[in-house]
């Protein structure tokens, strides 16, 4: 599947944001909300080259957490079309106006958020038409979440035959392997 380079960071980015939620039902009590506060969310924006980014405010947090929790329910239906309508009601919300840019030695690339746009907004809207391209290619299968029962992060799964079980085959899936590795031999043993 090629992905142009603007719409896998904007992939790239609402993976993160999902994964900034609070974590419930795990077995160590959950992951605290990555986004606590407004240092948080500027530091996001930061690690993520979100252009415009001007002073940040508290209202501005709510509405980022509330784009995170509208793509969650993105990443969470298995319906094309439930889909497609969430992510035209972001997209509409976010009041896009497609633009070419190249700033900060980027090449050529669209952004889809008006120049004057809040975070949430420039979030919902170039993060949203990435989701829209893998809504568009037919491959909405490709976002996922860990299948380790203690994790459940979010990732796109872009390997050639859609194959991805964990977000990380270094942590989770080798955790995983190890732990059942560990059981065979035990079984074996006994």
């Amino acid at each position: 599947m090629l992905i142009p380079h603007d719409t896998r960071i904007a992939l790239d980015t609402v993976v993160d944001l999902l994964n900034t939620a609070p974590a419930s039902g795990r077995p160590e009590g959950g992951q605290a909300d990555g986004l606590p506060d407004v240092t948080a969310l500027y530091d996001f924006a930061r690690r993520h080259r979100i252009s415009g980014v001007g002073e940040l405010h508290e209202k501005d947090l709510r509405a980022v957490r509330d784009v995170r929790t509208r793509f969650a329910t993105i990443f969470a239906t298995d319906d094309a079309q439930t889909a497609a309508t969430l992510v035209n009601g972001l997209v509409a919300a976010a009041g896009t106006t497609p633009q070419l840019s190249n700033h900060d030695g980027y090449d050529w690339h669209v952004h889809y958020f008006a120049p004057d746009a809040s975070i949430a907004d420039h979030l919902a809207a170039d993060c949203g038409m990435a989701l829209a391209f893998i809504v568009v290619a037919g491959e909405q299968e490709r976002l996922r979440r860990c299948e380790a029962p203690d994790c459940r992060h979010a990732f796109v799964d872009l390997s050639r035959n859609r194959s991805r079980r964990y977000c990380s085959s270094r942590t989770c899936g080798n955790r995983l392997h190890v732990a059942a590795y560990r059981a065979r031999r035990k079984e074996a043993a006994g």
